[in-house]
């Protein structure tokens, strides 16, 4: 896709970061290709001009010497050839085809389907899964959240359903592995924790293993030991009963289950929980009283808790803190949203709904339709008769952001085909028999569905800025010229074109979603594929090649049909040919993001699916967890002789970020992404900053370098994520790397019972001092 962009001048354009999922509004100015100035875009609804430090530094993935421009093919020796885009299309459309027709679509997989910015790609790749007949959805999602997500589903009714927490307006703002100095997570956060911090009525509470900067700005600084936040979060939830510091009148009008969890929580060793998670009674108590007097309340946890000891458990714990005490349902609290296009879906049980997908080889469930990488390569490094031999990749790189990244490499040998789809020649796309050029994420049409608003949501569409590199495509368009090559649909929908382009011009008589209904209900096999016809069809009749988008004016109907008052309270009013063509105009002419709803705060009682209209708080296997928490603590005490240290393997910094980044010159500071390890331990082992270090775990190891800092504590020592990455050197054709590639420590089977998320902030580990040895 070409945009016809000046190139003799600086021009600016309105767009969004892609590097966390805040997403917020920029504007870029561009001369020849290049961003020359990045700033904060101040129309944007919600970011309104903030950015952190990392988005000045875009230019290192928009322009890079590892671009990719032309397809690629795996020769026997191990090399690449450049091909056509033709033969790349037909011979991949061939394996997938023969693979699927020979071993059944459970024979194939997907993993990734956009980053933190680019999932407008994703949304067509569902037309692949449907002609390669497989529902296995692997991606980073699962690596962080499904935990959360099922206990959603039992919570709420449906895996979907996402609380959010209002931070920007709570009296009380608790943090539980999770640093949103640096990692955000919610608008604007560096500059509402500083007001926060400025206001003698609220108060910032952090729980975290080590001092981060938000730990720093606390009122209440709880420094929990490594793996132990269950111990913790249970502690507090019983003292929260014990005292009768719970809401009565929310829970016995808005909840059920109550009298179990309070019957399970009245057995629970107060003080020896507080103890072996780091900290005492005394100041759980003074926590828990704070939270039933204060008028509002949020626990906001990110992948500290999520990739922690108990993943799942934790879920439910930090959720039952915010429940029980009623912060829930009103302003400063947690709330619930709607999504203008949902990033996951719901999944039954197995046992309820048999049409449940699980894995033939581990025999996971399918959560929220999608499965957890940990259990991939087991799934393809084995000689079960019904393994995954065939592996689509798009925008993503599980060779390094995956746990465990050794059995990934030997695990993808074994493929019989590996497609990668990336804007550069990636780990993964390295190991792949076909590697696909997209364009970047300012090259073509883009968004990112981490819209978690409420009781305002908002929706940005980004046009591209520049124009693509000469032999990329844009994902939405691979997988159209995929799907024609493998049968599934035509090359092209002429009546249909034709009518969309009338219906442009006299929208009023609904033409287009009148023959658009008429033409799937004559071709129903073709509905797996609606979001390619919308594209070749309503998009070609878009402005600005907007093509891509047609996709949002179906979502635009759902959700007009869904939330009509909603809509109308943003100020989007029906102009006669219907609220969700409004809806949809409306995204598309506003650069800097719209506003797509404005919610009450009783409608989110309508979202809730239980039969009942009821949160259900009992969640029976949380309660068997739980049961096992006492007897850990004896198994725990002889667990660390060969492995001393605890590793937190990836941590967010100053300058890092995920995997988009891939030239090191990016970071101004923290070029090695050293070895956090507190001031007692370096000099136990004989280090001072600076000095390398081996770090070995059960699966690996790694010399690293050493920064002694005592924001972390005595046994835990600290690692970041997207280091380590391969890049061409300057003048040679080799290529290089700098920094560690963390998940050479990690370990697959080191994950949660339930979930398989990994347990990336607990890796046991020792340390060698190079010089000794």
């Amino acid at each position: 896709m070409s945009h016809s962009v000046s190139t003799t001048q600086t021009v600016s354009h309105r767009t969004a970061c892609i590097l966390c999922p805040e997403n917020c509004g920029l504007v870029i100015d561009t001369l020849d290709g290049k961003f020359v100035k990045v700033l904060g875009d101040k129309n944007h609804p919600t970011s309104q001009g903030y950015m952190c430090q990392k988005p000045t530094r875009l230019n290192y993935y928009q322009n890079h010497e590892d671009r990719l421009t032309q397809p690629l093919k795996r020769q026997e020796d191990g090399s690449f050839v450049e091909i056509s885009w033709d033969q790349a299309i037909r011979e991949i459309a061939d394996k997938l085809n023969h693979l699927r027709d020979t071993y059944t679509g459970r024979s194939l997989a997907y993993y990734g389907g956009g980053g933190q910015g680019n999932h407008l790609g994703g949304v067509y790749s569902t037309a692949l899964r449907a002609a390669m007949d497989t529902r296995y959805l692997y991606g980073s999602l699962a690596q962080e959240k499904t935990g959360g997500f099922w206990v959603n589903g039992k919570l709420f009714g449906r895996q979907n359903i996402h609380p959010t927490e209002d931070v920007e307006h709570a009296e009380i703002s608790i943090f539980i592995g999770t640093n949103p100095w640096q990692s955000h997570g919610f608008h604007h956060a560096r500059k509402t924790l500083n007001e926060i911090k400025k206001d003698p009525t609220r108060k910032i509470v952090v729980i975290d293993p080590r001092k981060t900067e938000t730990a720093e700005m606390a009122d209440l600084f709880i420094q929990v030991k490594p793996g132990k936040d269950a111990y913790l979060m249970t502690a507090l939830l019983a003292i929260l009963v014990r005292d009768n510091l719970v809401d009565h009148d929310f829970i016995r009008e808005k909840t059920t289950g109550y009298e179990t969890v309070a019957k399970y929580l009245s057995t629970v060793p107060i003080a020896r929980f507080a103890i072996y998670s780091g900290t005492d009674e005394a100041t759980l108590s003074g926590l828990a009283r704070d939270i039933s007097t204060a008028s509002s309340v949020t626990v906001r946890t990110d992948l500290g808790l999520e990739q922690s000891r108990h993943s799942t458990l934790n879920g439910y714990l930090s959720r039952l803190i915010f429940l029980i005490t009623g912060n829930f349902g009103r302003k400063g609290c947690h709330n619930l949203h709607t999504s203008f296009i949902p990033v996951i879906g719901h999944s039954d049980e197995p046992e309820v709904n048999k049409k449940v997908w699980k894995t033939q080889v581990t025999g996971m469930k399918e959560i929220a339709k999608i499965f957890p990488p940990n259990i991939l390569p087991a799934e393809i490094d084995t000689d079960h008769p019904n393994r995954i031999r065939g592996l689509f990749v798009d925008s993503s790189n599980p060779v390094t952001t995956a746990a465990d990244t050794n059995a990934y490499r030997k695990a993808f040998k074994k493929l019989e085909l590996l497609v990668v789809i990336d804007v550069a020649l990636t780990e993964t796309a390295e190991l792949a028999h076909y590697v696909l050029p997209a364009s970047s994420q300012f090259e073509k049409w883009e968004a990112a569905f981490f819209n978690l608003g409420f009781p305002t949501n908002h929706f940005h569409l980004r046009k591209p800025i520049v124009p693509a590199t000469p032999g990329t495509l844009p994902e939405p368009e691979i997988y159209r010229r995929l799907v024609v090559a493998m049968g599934k649909i035509p090359a092209s929908f002429p009546e249909l074109k034709a009518i969309a382009k009338l219906d442009r011009k006299f929208p009023k008589l609904k033409l287009f979603p009148l023959a658009l209904k008429a033409f799937l209900a004559l071709k129903p096999k073709l509905r797996p594929y609606f979001t390619i016809i919308l594209a070749e069809t309503l998009g070609e009749a878009l402005p600005d090649q907007a093509k891509a988008a047609a996709v949002f004016w179906g979502a635009a109907q759902i959700y007009a049909k869904q939330h009509k008052e909603a809509i109308q309270r943003a100020g989007i009013i029906d102009q006669g040919n219907g609220l969700g063509d409004a809806l949809f105009e409306k995204i598309l002419h506003s650069p800097s993001g719209t506003n797509i709803s404005v919610h009450n705060y009783e409608d989110q009682w309508k979202w809730i699916k239980h039969p009942d209209g009821k949160i259900h708080l009992c969640i029976e296997e949380m309660f068997e967890e739980m049961g096992r928490l006492e007897n850990e603590i004896q198994l725990d005490l002889h667990s660390k002789k060969d492995f001393p240290f605890l590793l937190s393997a990836g941590g967010r910094r100053t300058y890092n970020a995920n995997a988009i980044y891939r030239d090191p010159e990016w970071r101004k500071s923290e070029k090695e992404g050293a070895l956090y390890i507190h001031s007692d331990d370096a000099n136990m082992l004989g280090l001072k900053t600076g000095d390398p270090v081996i770090c070995e775990s059960k699966v690996n190891s790694m010399t690293v370098v050493v920064e002694v800092n005592d924001s972390t504590q005595p046994g835990y020592v600290m690692l970041p994520h997207g280091y380590g990455l391969r890049f061409p050197l300057k003048g040679t054709k080799q290529r290089g790397s700098q920094g560690p590639v963390i998940n050479h420590l990690t370990s697959s089977d080191h994950c949660d019972e339930l979930a398989k998320t990994p347990f990336h902030k607990n890796v046991p580990v020792r340390l060698k001092a190079v010089s000794n040895l």
